[in-house]
């Protein structure tokens, strides 16, 4: 059977499950080939193949990452597909591998982020992520980008987006960091939220 047969469009299944059995085990077994495989289905496969198969290549990025990093490239170009599922899932990909390819990656934020304001809340999620793990490891430009769209983001998002970033943050944007968090504490309503983003506040203070 071949790794494609596995997919669960190719066994009429609806649901997710045969691939994230599949990632996990090809993060057990690493087999090189059919991961490559996976990678070429992005742009040769239907529909329902490249959604199966971003699938299980993000799942396997998110347990070995080294795995699926030489793809990277397949994953830039699924960022211009006009399939919101791919978008998301490409970003959710690249997101994985962002520790192990920062330059790479960091040398890609335009695209990125424009397939970001372009696509879903995930796939604003999942740059905000990408820009939280390039800063962690070093790459100097996804700090201020971050700490931008930070500043502007959706109040539902915004808790969430303050903790990555309260997570890279270097001493150099920490002043940047609080100023922002403390200008949009004001504008919040729910109490759950407000909470988390005072959370993030006293932890600063504490760094």
């Amino acid at each position: 059977m071949s790794v494609l047969d596995r997919l669960a469009s190719a066994l009429d299944r609806n649901d997710e499950r045969p691939n994230v059995e599949l990632a996990e085990a090809l993060a057990a077994k690493p087999d090189k080939r059919a991961i490559a495989t996976l990678a070429d289905a992005l742009t040769t496969g239907t529909v329902a193949v490249q959604n199966d198969a971003i699938k299980v290549l993000y799942e396997l990025g998110e347990r070995a990452p080294d795995l699926v990093a030489p793809h990277a490239e397949a994953f830039f170009a699924l960022l211009k597909s006009k399939n919101n599922r791919n978008v998301w899932g490409a970003l959710s990909a690249i997101d994985t591998i962002a520790g192990v390819k920062a330059g790479d990656i960091a040398a890609r934020l335009k695209d990125i982020l424009a397939a970001a304001d372009k696509g879903s809340v995930i796939a604003k999620d999942k740059a905000m992520s990408t820009l939280a793990r390039l800063a962690q490891a070093g790459e100097p430009r996804a700090m201020p980008a971050l700490l931008d769209r930070l500043a502007d983001a959706a109040a539902n998002q915004f808790p969430m987006y303050a903790e990555l970033a309260a997570a890279a943050v270097t001493p150099a944007h920490k002043a940047r960091l609080v100023a922002i968090l403390d200008k949009r504490l004001a504008t919040i309503d729910a109490p759950a939220k407000k909470a988390r983003v005072e959370k993030v506040l006293r932890k600063l203070a504490k760094g």
